[in-house]
């Protein structure tokens, strides 16, 4: 048993003292201008380090619709083992870092107010919190360092240090008329001339009255005034309010322009004697203590008029108005969200004329494709967190499958229902669509993404489902779905009868799809075997292209030319309903598909062509479901040699499907019943 003195040295062990004593150094002025000389990045604007930062992360390039997309690594949280990871959002995050580097540089955006505008629960203020908390960790690396400064003041007989309230940048102390010959000294081996130092603003109000009684004590002489600077590294923190500031409005009532821009410290007036003296004022509203780093507004757009005036002038000047004291320069980035009816509020106001044209708007829509939606709730529901508790497979899947369907423009084209439209978008083939068919479709809807089902209120049902007693050590699809059409009887963000009834039919589509998968699944857990389906695969192409090319085929065990295999052609392609009158169409596709892989220098596989893989399979599954009765299952007359073939498919439905003994059971018995219905729905 582990006592105190064990405890107490493994925290010695784990503790390191080299790191604390980096990130708390401290020195002169001139130590700094020698760090400023040999890294001059520590001077960057608070722009350019979060551009840097979200770069360090790494990025990868892919191609969508064929237009080159940059996902940027740092918005999968990787670093903080994903639980604020971002799934689905990467052309907005691209837009939303491509506005940070023009800031970087200084093209204008860095004088705007960014807006993520978007539905409850699309991930705004998750990607601020990512800011935050990669800007606090970024403050604590080699290339992310920063410093700040204070006062030490030797005429009490100890020495008395006074932090900068601002932790503002120590070049400050620069008098202006030198700065020009100090940046060309400093940017002389700065190749990039986006990244030359400049050093831009004015002391801070109580550092320039330090810096002002010094000067006067001195005579004028700068080089002794620095003498009483001290230079210290900075780490952003917003639990110690340093760097990053969060601000959320409260009602009218309460809301004091003070909370931004600091007040007035009133039981110091009687030791300085002026309420107009800096060091009778606490500089510590959310602008000031965010200086260097970031101040987030969340839903910004609930803002009294008041508080306004100040960012404007934050955003637009880069400087603050605190009570009593001239304009005061501050260097961070304004970032708010908000949600639509806030937005269409702003649009309509027109004294919000000047707010809108200081501001930047980002639309963080909710996920579109099925595969990153799925990931936010795996994310949040798998078995390293949910225990004593199976969750079965596609019990998530259609729970996002539904959300996303919700949130989907209905296909203006006749030949295209909405769960292929899902599938298109999921990155799955339809025959007759191409990129540039799914560009369009893209193109042609103007709110997709911005209205629907929040993945919050999917997340809740889930919960809920995972605590009913029904579920018996395991949830399946059914359930969940369940739940997620109970809870739109009181669901806050259903403003009418006629979308409910919407989602109601959505649900609907979503378990005939579930019972399509299943279905399928059970079939391949009969017919598993694989190499029998590559085989079939391989004779049906074969055939095909004889058929389409006019041509014979070689009898692999006689050697001899025959005819195209007429009968094993139709055998498989009924299983999808290719009628008769269109086998041509079909068999002519099936190889233009082939042919266009092989120019892109791919090679066919059945398993890329959803339509073909589930003919391949039916096939193979009418070939040898008689030697497995499994509508047996319904009545409960099973025989011995029966019971043990099912018995061989439910384990590997248990090792290859993910299901445990209780849901294996039930999607068999399930199965068995459309069978038994002769529901054997073909699409």
């Amino acid at each position: 048993m582990a006592g105190p003195k064990d405890i107490i040295s493994l925290i010695q062990s784990k503790q390191d003292i080299e790191e604390f004593q980096q990130l708390n150094w401290k020195g002169t002025f001139e130590d700094y201008l020698s760090i400023v000389i040999s890294d001059p990045k520590v001077c960057r604007t608070a722009f350019q380090r979060i551009h840097d930062m979200i770069l360090s992360h790494g990025v990868e390039e892919y191609t969508e619709y064929k237009k080159k997309v940059v996902k940027y690594k740092f918005f999968e949280d990787i670093e903080w083992g994903g639980v604020d990871a971002v799934y689905g959002l990467d052309t907005s995050l691209m837009r939303l870092v491509n506005i940070f580097k023009s800031a970087a540089q200084r093209y204008g955006t860095e004088r705007r107010i960014l807006l993520l505008h978007g539905p409850v629960g699309s991930a705004k203020s998750t990607i601020v919190r990512l800011l935050k908390k990669g800007l606090e960790t970024y403050s604590k690396t080699k290339d992310g360092c920063l410093y700040t400064f204070g006062w030490l003041d030797e005429k009490s007989g100890t020495e008395k240090y006074t932090d900068c309230p601002m932790h503002e940048e120590p070049l400050h102390l620069i008098p202006e008329e030198f700065r020009a010959d100090v940046e060309a000294k400093v940017n002389a081996k700065v190749k990039d001339a986006n990244r030359h130092v400049r050093i831009e603003g004015e002391l801070c109000p109580s550092c320039r009255y330090q810096f002002s009684e010094l000067l006067g004590r001195y005579n004028g002489d700068w080089t002794k005034v620095i003498d009483h600077v001290q230079v210290r590294r900075l780490v952003l923190s917003e639990k110690d309010r340093i760097g990053i500031g969060t601000f959320q409005p409260k009602d009218e009532k309460n809301q004091d322009s003070t909370e931004l821009t600091g007040d007035i410290n009133y039981r110091k007036i009687a030791e300085f004697g002026s309420d107009s003296d800096p060091r009778a004022f606490n500089f510590d509203g959310e602008f000031n203590v965010a200086n260097r780093g970031l101040i987030e507004f969340i839903e910004v757009l609930k803002l009294d008029v008041a508080f306004l005036y100040d960012l404007l002038g934050a955003s637009q000047e880069h400087k603050i108005k605190p009570k009593k004291f001239s304009q005061t320069d501050i260097d961070e980035v304004i970032i708010g969200h908000t949600n639509e009816p806030e937005y269409r509020k702003l649009q309509n106001n027109e004294f919000m004329e000047a707010l809108r044209d200081r501001t930047v708007k980002i639309d963080i829509p909710y996920n579109t494709r099925l595969k990153d939606e799925v990931r936010i709730y795996e994310r949040d529901f798998n078995p390293s967190l949910i225990k004593g508790k199976h969750i079965a497979p596609h019990s998530l899947e259609m729970a996002a499958m539904w959300a996303v369907l919700t949130r989907l423009e209905e296909p203006k084209k006749a030949s295209l229902n909405l769960i292929q439209k899902m599938k298109l978008y999921n990155g799955q083939t339809l025959p007759g669509f191409t990129e540039d068919n799914i560009k369009e479709l893209r193109n042609e809807t103007e709110r997709e993404g911005m209205e629907g089902i929040s993945p919050r209120y999917i997340q809740d049902k889930i919960s809920n489902a995972l605590v009913d007693e029904e579920g018996e050590g395991c949830i399946n699809p059914f359930m969940v779905l369940r739940e997620l059409e109970t809870g739109l009887k009181h669901h806050s963000l259903i403003t009418s009868d006629e979308q409910r009834k919407r989602y109601k039919e959505l649900l609907g589509l979503a378990r005939e799809e579930y019972e399509d998968v299943v279905k399928n699944e059970v079939q391949r857990a009969i017919s598993a075997d694989e190499e029998a389906i590559k085989r079939l695969c391989d004779n049906y192409v074969d055939n095909i292209k004889a058929y389409t090319q006019k041509e014979k085929v070689k009898n692999k065990y006689t050697g001899e030319d025959e005819e195209p295999d007429e009968r094993l052609m139709r055998s498989i392609e009924e299983k999808i309903g290719i009628p008769e009158n269109r086998k041509d169409d079909f068999r002519r596709e099936i190889m233009n598909y082939i042919g266009a892989l092989a120019v892109e220098g791919k090679t066919f596989e059945y398993k890329t062509n959803s339509r073909l893989q589930k003919a391949l399979e039916l096939k193979l599954f009418e070939d040898q479901k008689d030697s497995i009765k499994l509508t047996n299952l319904v009545s409960n007359v099973i025989d011995k040699e029966t019971q043990e073939k099912i018995d061989v498919v439910k384990q590997r439905l248990i090792r290859n499907q993910g299901y445990c003994d209780i849901c294996a059971t039930d999607v068999l018995n399930f199965v068995a019943s459309i069978f038994a219905r002769g529901d054997s729905k073909q699409s």
